[in-house]
């Protein structure tokens, strides 16, 4: 099981297209400080059916988006 499951879990059950999470966020979701091996960890939310688009550091935000069926 990955270490960013619970997060992939919550992002599978979004109602919507697009979502954009702070780092506070992710870490609450997480339940541990996010660190560089998200980096690693962010092509296994394609099997959830989505995808991240853009990790910002300057406004510490990650943005992802619903993949079209």
């Amino acid at each position: 099981m990955s270490k960013f499951a619970s997060l992939w879990e919550f992002v599978a059950v979004q109602e919507v297209s697009k979502l954009l999470l702070s780092f506070g966020q992710v870490e609450e979701i997480c339940g541990f400080p996010i660190d560089h091996s998200f980096l690693n960890y962010k092509k296994e939310l394609l099997a959830y059916g989505w995808q991240v688009k853009k990790i910002s550091l300057k406004e510490q935000t990650v943005a992802l988006e619903k993949l079209e069926a």
